[in-house]
């Protein structure tokens, strides 16, 4: 009996060790499953606070937490002590700035009407004698608009006789003697721009300075028209545009790519466009508009649309076909297919990475990760923009001795970080260390930029115009916009009357090139 209750009290307490193992195990997985669910709960947090930011947030990349800290003290000794240089004389050239322009300068530019208030007959008062003019003064100036005027110019041709030749008989069956002897001279027939139509250059220039620089699509050109009592539909002005864009402007799209290819610094970037009649494509499937522009430090600005159907990096690897100096571009893998590049990342590529990481609540803004990494970019901005007035050579020296040190204690910094899973800081952590030996080229020469910011400013205007128009409706359409976008915005980024210019190109024949940045 003895031994019996001690081999039952032997079996229970094996029973027992076997129950807490099994309640441990499950213990176990329980809060590895509850890690995971918090994991995934912060990540589709960050996601729903992204999504808010973009839908009803401010459009700005910066904090207003981490900008007031900024405000107090760009340079915190205490939280980077290794990034501080030497201190060292710089002599930086002296900066001249533009005086504000007043109301009475730009007006003066333009032209005066002047509406004088005078009395017809003015007679003193008190003895009734005429009155004599003794002086004058402005009252106010106002600025008036005239909205648009349309008028029809008729092209009359005139034909002339010599009254000493003759007339060519009326029953003459052989010409071949009298022709000579009847001299009938017609002016030269004046050729219309698109013929068979009433489109004049100053009417097309509008129409496609209404689209392609103010957003304005066809239909809505249309219904305006038509308030004026002028019936041109969409469809014409379609087809005009279509028009324009093959015979005066890609000729010249092809002369800027060359000189485009030509350059030191090329600017890379991409859009969405959706085209509903596209062979071998569904109505609802995304193509992609690129563009390319020259570095900000050249003397002319060029900027160059093209459709393509796709995102795949060969798409680049063709435009940039015979170009060997340095692409700035995003992180998007598709451009590691161009090769004879140097390749340059985008620090503000980057930058916003961590900023979309910054935590939703603003009182932990300020102590987070992600607001840490921001203020190592705001300081490499800050060394950045002192360089703006310098040469090259300057500029690539100042780099080394300034910039160069903030990006080595960023990325020091960022490697000792343990992050994991898949939140918003994660990426941002994974991004920078991918694009780190691309954030380092622009080192290398004081012409290249930092970031990419020039191609997104350039790309802004069409994403703007697509949500108006919303679509191409064929692939040879999206081409024949992107020419129009390439002429408009090159005009645009070298400051000039786009429409004056359009009028201009158009007015010449067919082919003429006349790139827009040379009147």
């Amino acid at each position: 009996m003895y031994s019996f209750r001690n081999g039952g009290s032997s079996m229970s307490e094996q029973n027992a060790v076997k129950n807490d193992l099994s309640m441990a195990q499950e213990i176990s997985a329980l809060r590895s499953r509850v890690a995971i669910l918090e994991e995934e709960l912060a990540f589709a947090q960050d996601q729903l606070s992204w999504l808010k930011k973009q839908i009803f947030g401010r459009k700005t990349e910066q904090s207003s937490v981490i900008m007031d800290s900024l405000q107090l003290s760009l340079f915190p000794e205490e939280q980077n002590p290794q990034v501080q240089p030497k201190p060292e004389t710089v002599t930086v050239p002296e900066h001249k700035r533009r005086t504000k322009r007043t109301h009475d300068d730009w007006m003066e530019a333009l032209a005066i009407e002047e509406v004088k208030h005078q009395e017809e007959h003015p007679v003193c008062e008190n003895c009734g004698a005429e009155m004599k003019e003794i002086g004058k003064e402005k009252a106010y100036d106002e600025l008036v608009f005239t909205p648009a005027n349309y008028h029809i110019r008729r092209h009359i041709v005139y034909t002339y006789k010599c009254p000493e030749c003759g007339e060519k008989p009326e029953n003459d069956t052989d010409h071949s003697d009298e022709i000579e002897c009847c001299n009938i001279r017609r002016a030269e027939y004046p050729k219309p721009m698109i013929p068979g139509s009433f489109c004049s250059p100053e009417l097309l220039a509008h129409i496609v300075y209404e689209k392609y620089a103010k957003a304005v699509p066809l239909h809505r050109q249309e219904k305006d028209l038509a308030s004026k009592h002028i019936p041109l539909l969409k469809a014409t002005m379609s087809n005009w545009v279509g028009n324009a864009a093959e015979k005066w402007c890609m000729p010249i799209v092809e002369e800027m790519h060359r000189m485009l290819l030509a350059g030191e610094v090329i600017h890379a970037d991409e859009t969405r466009i959706q085209v509903l009649h596209e062979e071998g494509r569904k109505a609802t499937a995304e193509s992609k508009m690129w563009v390319y522009c020259n570095g900000k430090l050249n003397d002319r600005s060029i900027v160059i649309f093209d459709y393509k159907p796709t995102r795949k990096g060969e798409n680049a690897q063709a435009f940039l076909k015979g170009f060997d100096g340095y692409l700035v571009r995003d992180g998007y893998s598709g451009y590691h297919v161009v090769t004879g590049v140097k390749h340059c990342g985008c620090i503000t590529h980057v930058r916003r990475y961590f900023v979309n990481a910054l935590p939703k609540d603003k009182s932990a803004q300020e102590t987070s990760v992600a607001a840490e990494a921001v203020r190592y970019f705001d300081r490499i901005y800050h060394e950045e923009n002192l360089l703006s007035g310098m040469t090259a050579k300057e500029r690539y020296e100042q780099r080394l001795a300034k910039v160069k040190p903030l990006l080595d204690a960023f990325f020091a910094w960022l490697e000792t970080l343990q992050v994991s899973g898949k939140s918003a800081l994660a990426k941002a952590v994974a991004y920078a260390l991918n694009e780190k030996p691309y954030l380092y080229t622009f080192l290398e020469n004081g012409n290249v930029p930092i970031d990419n910011n020039r191609a997104e400013n350039a790309i802004r205007p069409f994403a703007v115009g697509r949500k108006n128009w919303m679509h191409s409706n064929t692939a040879n359409g999206a081409k024949a916009s992107a020419a129009l976008y390439s002429i408009v915005a090159t005009a645009q980024a070298n400051g000039l009357n786009t429409e004056k210019y359009l009028t201009e190109l158009f007015s010449h024949p067919a082919g003429t090139i006349l790139l827009p940045f040379t009147i």
